[in-house]
This record gives C-alpha cells, sequence and structure tokens, in this order.
C-alpha cells in the first residue's frame, strides 16, 4: 500500500501534520465521508473481477475444504451494471457458504462510509498512526440500531490524511445469525486511478462459535482485478465463458441484487 511520491517527503511529512493539527474529529469525519460518497459513485463506474476462495482450515491452519469462485461486475451493451460468476467448484462440508456470505464479498465489500450513510454509524475517533507510508486517523465504527433485514459494518478504519479516504479497514459484517456466522476481515486499498483507493485484497481468518460448543475455523481471501473505468464509447470484452459459444451474447447469472 503506497503512495507515489510526486514531492519531496519532508513537504509531505510537514503537510500531513499540519493536516492532523488543524481539522477536529468531526471535520475529519465529514471530509472523509464526502469523499467516500465520490468514490462510491465512481466505483460505479468500473468493471472488474473478484477471485474469491473460502477455506475451512484445521487446528495447524493447514487447509481441508475449499471453494472457489470468479465473479465478474461488468456492463451490458446498454449500459447496465450486472454481475456473473465465471467460475465455480470445489465443496465445504464442515460450513455452508450461505447467500449472505456471498452477498458479503461481492456487494459489500469494500466497506463505504458515504455523507448519506454517516448518520446510521457512530463514529468514535481513536488518534492517529501511521501505516506503511501513509498517515491515517482511525475511527471505530458501529451502527446506531440494526434494522431488520440489513447489514451493516462494525470495526474500525484507518483514512488517508491527505486524501481523506479509507484505506484499510478491519471488523465484520453484523448482524450475525443463529445458524450463520460470519468472520472478521481486512480490507486494503491502493491507488488504482492516480487519485481514488480502490480495494485489492481482502482477507478474512477466524474462529465461527455455533451452539453447542462447535467451532470451525475458516479463512476466505478476495483479490480485486482487471479494473477499467466505463466509457459510454467504451467496448467491454469479454473472455469467454466454458461452454459458451463465441457468438452467443453474455447471459449473466446473477448472484445476488445489488445493494443500492
Amino acid at each position: 500500500m503506497k503512495r507515489i511520491l510526486l514531492v519531496p517527503f519532508f513537504l509531505l511529512v510537514f503537510a500531513s501534520l499540519g493536516a492532523q493539527a488543524d481539522l477536529r474529529p468531526e471535520e475529519i469525519v465529514e471530509r472523509f465521508a464526502a469523499r467516500e460518497s465520490e468514490f462510491r459513485e465512481l466505483w460505479q463506474q468500473y468493471t472488474y473481477t473478484q477471485n474469491i476462495v473460502f477455506q475451512v482450515l484445521d487446528d495447524r491452519g493447514e487447509v481441508q475444504e475449499q471453494r472457489e469462485m470468479s465473479v465478474e461486475v461488468y456492463f451490458t451493451k446498454e449500459g447496465k451494471r450486472e454481475t456473473r460468476t465465471l467460475d465455480d467448484y470445489g465443496r465445504l462440508r464442515s460450513v455452508r457458504v450461505s447467500q449472505e456470505d456471498i452477498d458479503d464479498a461481492v456487494h459489500r465489500q469494500p466497506f463505504v462510509l458515504t455523507t448519506e450513510e454517516r448518520p446510521f454509524y457512530k463514529v468514535d475517533y481513536r488518534g492517529e498512526e501511521q501505516v506503511d507510508e501513509l498517515y491515517t486517523y482511525v475511527f471505530d465504527i458501529e451502527p446506531r440500531r440494526i434494522q431488520k433485514g440489513k447489514r451493516y459494518f462494525e470495526g474500525r478504519i484507518w483514512v488517508d490524511d491527505l486524501d481523506f479516504q479509507i484505506v484499510r479497514s478491519v471488523g465484520k459484517v453484523v448482524p450475525d445469525y443463529r445458524d450463520n456466522k460470519f468472520p472478521k476481515f481486512e480490507t486494503l486499498r491502493q491507488q488504482v486511478d492516480g487519485e481514488h483507493w480502490f480495494p485489492v485484497w481482502t482477507e478474512a481468518d477466524d474462529v465461527l462459535r455455533f451452539g453447542r460448543g462447535r467451532s470451525v475455523r475458516v479463512r476466505e481471501l478476495i483479490i480485486y482485478e482487471n479494473f477499467q473505468k466505463f466509457e459510454v464509447n467504451t467496448s467491454i470484452i469479454y473472455e469467454p465463458i466454458e461452454g459458451q459459444e463465441p457468438d452467443e451474447a453474455p447471459s449473466p447469472e446473477e448472484v445476488a441484487p445489488e445493494e443500492p
């Protein structure tokens, strides 16, 4: 997670320290929420692929079961943004990959705290921290209340002090259900377009605890690749799906409805 340095390093440090000294936590939240709204809108203009791996591990961390998926976000000829599964193989027997698990991986990653969603969360400032070469503001996030049928993020985020965008998040999607538990994850972002921070990597490694003392260690890895901005006059070239004739129009397999 590195920034391309275009000015002398001491100037970046000076700008960073100055920004931290001048802004109140409430102002920082307002700024990064506005930038996250910009990112959310831009994110909806991009195509990309997600390679998702679900694993069950033993006590030594060895892989016992595995399921892999490749998911593509693309635009139809009419300009409609769709999601389809390119590949899906393997099976987990100890736990079930639920529709909520897939929805979280495909539609709720990365976590984005926009101006519009800000009222639904408690945001507590925890200080400043250097992450690799970045100076960041740290906040704890939790939903003010959980509405039935909706999913939320609960955890910690790191906000770049120059771009005012989330560059790292650690937490989980809530709520858990009686027979459906969700792991804690970490997501890292990088600058893809030279300005906005896009997710490139998400990993979860957690022990899910069910009733009667049953527990299962699971690991989940999501890699984001092949980012391409969709323009009105841009033709997106699709890779053929195995078993589909080259001259067939793509027939998307909907993974789940996208979150608004």
